[in-house]
């Protein structure tokens, strides 16, 4: 999905000439902290509540500020993924959406980005969760597919982060059955490092564990 599939949000655009007092009330009436600036029709740059609150006279207008406007925004034809970094990187409660010739296009939110994402990770849908360590030169998916489906279960996801510091990999993998012990018992086997790992039938048994301990410690 491209950033300029994604549907708008109905929020207002700055302008130049604005006063402080009145970007301020725009950004309390629509419940955020950022709002992008435009020049005409191309897109100027972003401010935050916190730059606005720096500004001397509330009277004054948002020209004064430039050297506060940030200079982020997304491209149209990028990957919606990127809008989602963005945001991360830069703490943006919306993000500017631009064309090739920097004309505003629109804004998403973070809160609307994060919806997305989790449509695009199928988080809505069962099945479990692991979360494998490993040296970043030893990663082969087609072995830890192998391992998964070993376990006749089926990798719906994956991502994977790198750690230049430690050259360390953490892959995190979205399984299509919920019970993921027999899968995690097969990566120790092979002596992969699971760092993290969820799954509904795996709490059950752990509180049926618990279960048990209790009894046998009232028989005592």
């Amino acid at each position: 999905m491209l950033t300029g599939d994604l549907p708008f949000q109905a929020l207002p655009s700055l302008h130049l000439t604005d006063k402080v007092y009145q970007a301020l009330q725009l950004m309390n009436d629509n419940q955020v902290t950022h709002l992008p600036v435009i020049e005409g029709e191309r897109y100027a740059g972003i401010i935050s509540e916190d730059d606005l609150l720096r500004a001397e006279d509330e009277n004054e207008p948002l020209e004064t500020l430039r050297q506060f406007f940030g200079n982020i925004s997304v491209k149209n034809d990028e990957f919606f993924l990127r809008a989602i970094s963005v945001a991360g990187d830069n703490n943006l409660s919306v993000v500017p959406v631009t064309d090739a010739e920097e004309n505003l296009l629109g804004v998403v939110t973070a809160g609307d980005l994060l919806k997305y994402a989790s449509q695009f990770l199928s988080l809505h849908e069962p099945g479990g969760l692991i979360v494998v360590e490993m040296e970043s030169n030893q990663y082969a998916f087609s072995e830890i597919s192998k391992l998964v489906e070993t376990n006749d279960a089926q990798i719906t996801q994956l991502n994977t982060t790198n750690n230049p510091e430690t050259g360390m990999m953490l892959v995190t993998l979205r399984i299509n059955k919920a019970e993921v012990s027999d899968i995690i018992a097969t990566f120790q086997r092979y002596e992969y490092n699971v760092k993290y790992y969820f799954g509904e039938e795996l709490y059950a048994n752990e509180l049926r564990s618990n279960y048990d301990n209790l009894m046998n410690y009232l028989r005592i």
